[in-house]
Formats: C-alpha cells, structure tokens, sequence
C-alpha cells in the first residue's frame, strides 16, 4: 500500500509519523480484510488549518483533532465489493490501488490530548489514525446502532512496550483494557466525524 504523509504544522514529533501511520493502516487494512492494495493520504496540520477545513465541510467554526474524508460511498462497513462496479473510479490507474480516501490530523491537539490523557504523544497520534482509517472504511458513529459497532472495532488497543508502539491487538488476544483510549471519549467530545468529499475537492 501507500501512504502518502506530509506535515504542514511545523510541529515536530519524537517519533517517525510516516512509519507509524503505515503500520497502523495496514493493520487496521488487514483487521477490515481489504482485499486490495490501498492508497491513504494523510495531512498534519495546525488548528488554523484544520479549523478552516471544518468550517468548510462541517459548518463549524473551531479545531478538531482529526477529519475523515472516505472516497468510497459504503453502504456497508468494510463491504469492498461496492468498488468493483466501478473500478475507474475508485483505483489509481497508474498504481492500480483503490483510493481509499484522506486523514487530517491536527497536531497541536496531537499534543494537548495526549498531555489531558496522560499517555505519550505517539499513542494519540496512532489512535486518531486508527479511528480515521474506520471511517475510511465505512464505518460512523452519528447514530447510535452505528456507534455501538464501531467502537466494537475500535476495541482493539494500541499497544505500547519500552521500544513504543507495538501494534494493535484484536479480541481473543489478551486483556489490554489499559492501552489507548476508547471511541466513546471520541464521540461524547464531539472531535470526530466523517464526510464523504468529493474527488475534486479531496484534501490533501
């Protein structure tokens, strides 16, 4: 797969975003069962940045710590098989990968949540990117049906040993109660949602 990111922010982090947000996609790609090779872009980005973006789309006048942008329609969650009516529009034809869609992620609130939840930046980092690549994948949480089987995919910690991040663990695996944050902090703040954006209009 490919993961394009790029950091307009200005600010750094103690930790590669590149090789993390790769590994995570993947995972989350493998737990979805995606049967294709994908393509995700993903910007870093401030709160004024942000903040405009979700004007835009949102009508709401604030930052917020990560926006989805799915460029598949979904009828159902992780249901692929939607893209083969029409390939052309969902593969990069030069790469042949399904265009999965984009993240935002702002990395002052990267910073700010991580110190509010007392966990590393890394962690924050690597949930709002998981949490985002669910929406990618068709899933939402406006309603609460919807919410109640996200989170049951969101379940899954991201889990940390002395080296850092080490991957995310799924049901049957073991007890991580402790790791991460779960998806009902996301949605009670109100931080989290997903559009569709029209191909034009993608941010990148």
């Amino acid at each position: 797969m490919t993961s394009y990111v790029e950091n307009e922010s200005g600010i750094t982090f103690d930790f590669d975003i590149e090789e993390l947000a790769l590994r995570i996609e993947n995972q989350v790609l493998n737990m979805e069962q995606c049967p294709y090779e994908a393509q995700i872009n993903l910007l870093v980005t401030d709160l004024d940045g942000i903040q405009e973006i979700n004007k835009a789309f949102r009508n709401l006048d604030q930052p917020t710590d990560v926006l989805s942008f799915p460029a598949i329609p979904f009828t159902s969650e992780s249901d692929f098989s939607i893209v083969e009516e029409q390939e052309s529009d969902y593969f990069d034809p030069e790469s042949g990968e399904l265009l999965l869609g984009d993240i935002m992620i702002c990395a002052q609130k990267v910073k700010e949540q991580a110190e509010k939840y007392n966990h590393s930046e890394m962690r924050e980092f690597g949930f709002l990117v998981a949490h985002s690549m669910l929406h990618l994948c068709g899933y939402d949480h406006m309603e609460p049906e919807d919410a109640v089987r996200m989170e049951a995919r969101q379940n899954p910690r991201l889990s940390y040993d002395r080296e850092g991040w080490n991957g995310l663990f799924f049901p049957g695996t073991g007890d991580f109660s402790s790791c991460g944050r779960g998806i009902v902090l996301q949605y009670e703040r109100g931080n989290c949602i997903s559009y569709p954006l029209p191909r034009a209009q993608r941010a990148v």
